[in-house]
């Protein structure tokens, strides 16, 4: 599920899980707990990439359809157990986006520090609403802290995925490289950062997204209600099986 390598004290992370990296139970549980227990060992940062031509595809709709309510009240906790705790990694998290990052996994891209994305292929973006679904809160604060504030509703309401040129122009990636110097260039980014005291970049890190993590305090409990009975209503569920049949099952 996850195949991990140290270059120059960076733990470079890459996603090995099924053939797109979907999001699923098992995929949550692990990542939450690889973020834990590097967070607790002598690794001064660390970059995260996919397999092939894929970061992430987002959600395992198609698992999620299956599964029904019972799978829904399972997943969304999880889920926004793990964006939490990317949104919060103390070290250095640098994203290396090798190609597609979709749904989910544009949202766990955008909860790293910085995104290097190749410049040849592959697209990123946040379709929620066309899959039919409202986005969990500490997702919604992860994109707010990402996408310049006069971009954000469009980002969000037409629910596109950009190529690697129009990404950058949206914010939603910090930099485009080739595809062959994608790891490199990440990991130069996550050792330099690394090189600053530990306390001091996790303090930084800490007041830059404190905004977003007291507002996730103070809202997250009553909006994820309201998020996980939307997502488990029959009308959502509805919306997201046709949105499999429409364009998974082609």
């Amino acid at each position: 599920m996850f195949e991990t390598e140290t270059r120059e004290g960076v733990a470079v992370v890459r996603l090995a899980h099924g053939k797109v990296n979907a999001l699923d139970l098992e995929f949550l549980e692990g990542w939450t707990g690889q973020l834990r227990s590097l967070a607790g060992d002598d690794t001064a940062a660390v970059v995260v990439t996919g397999t092939g031509s894929v970061f992430s595809a987002g959600v395992d709709l198609r698992r999620l359809t299956a599964g029904g309510r019972d799978y829904v009240r399972a997943f969304l906790p999880l889920m926004a157990e793990a964006f939490h705790e990317t949104l919060t990694f103390p070290k250095p998290l640098i994203a290396a986006v090798n190609g597609h990052a979709v749904a989910g996994g544009c949202i766990l891209a955008c909860g790293c520090d910085y995104r290097v994305m190749t410049d040849a292929f592959g697209r990123i973006g946040t379709p929620e609403l066309s899959v039919g679904v409202p986005f969990p809160s500490v997702a919604l604060e992860i994109l707010r802290l990402t996408v310049p504030a006069h971009r954000l509703q469009a980002v969000i309401y037409q629910g596109k995925t950009y190529e690697p040129t129009e990404a950058l122009a949206e914010g939603l990636v910090d930099e485009l490289v080739p595809g062959a110097r994608l790891i490199d260039r990440a990991v130069e980014i996550a050792s330099r950062l690394g090189r600053a005291p530990a306390a001091s970049f996790a303090l930084t890190k800490r007041l830059v997204r404190q905004p977003a993590t007291d507002r996730l305090a103070r809202l997250q409990p009553s909006i994820d209600e309201d998020v996980l009975a939307a997502w488990m209503s029959a009308p959502v569920l509805d919306a997201v099986g046709a949105y499999v049949d429409r364009t998974l099952k082609k």
